[in-house]
């Protein structure tokens, strides 16, 4: 089955490719959550808006990312949320919020889908989150998460 990837796939590839899959994974994961649509001779036209849009938003060079990373690993990110007597949180702390914090402590709007957080974190305290901010580039930052 041939599909054109909508957004950031791990280990198939970047929107606007277009890859080939099985039909299962494609008709099944892929096309129903949005991370592909099938492929036309129509649809080929629409790879030229998604990569313009990709170019858009993404960071062009490495070193503008090792930039921003310097920048990401310095700043203090703290996260204010709803925790229980224990610590625990009620719920766990997602991306967006990760994303949200980051850009109210002075930092830079980080697309979400960039942030990468191994375990879910459902505790108060200090945790570190990775940020893909290029392909070669990525950086860690420092959460610290407050019961509030």
């Amino acid at each position: 089955m041939k599909l054109i990837l909508t957004q950031q796939v791990a280990g198939l590839g970047a929107p606007g490719e277009v890859v080939e899959v099985k039909d299962g994974y494609g008709r099944n994961y892929l096309i129903p959550r949005g991370f592909a649509i099938q492929w036309t001779r129509g649809a080929e036209k629409q790879i030229d808006s998604i990569r313009k849009a990709r170019a858009a938003r993404e960071i062009a060079s490495v070193e503008q990312a090792e930039a921003i990373s310097k920048d990401l690993q310095k700043l203090k990110v703290r996260l204010r949320t709803r925790a229980g007597d224990s610590g625990r949180l009620f719920g766990a702390v997602t991306p967006a919020d990760i994303a949200g914090a980051v850009k109210a402590s002075g930092g830079p709007e980080l697309d979400k889908r960039r942030i990468e957080v191994k375990n879910p974190i459902k505790t108060v305290g200090s945790h570190e989150v990775a940020v893909r901010l290029h392909p070669e580039v990525s950086a860690k930052i420092s959460l610290e998460v407050l019961a509030g």
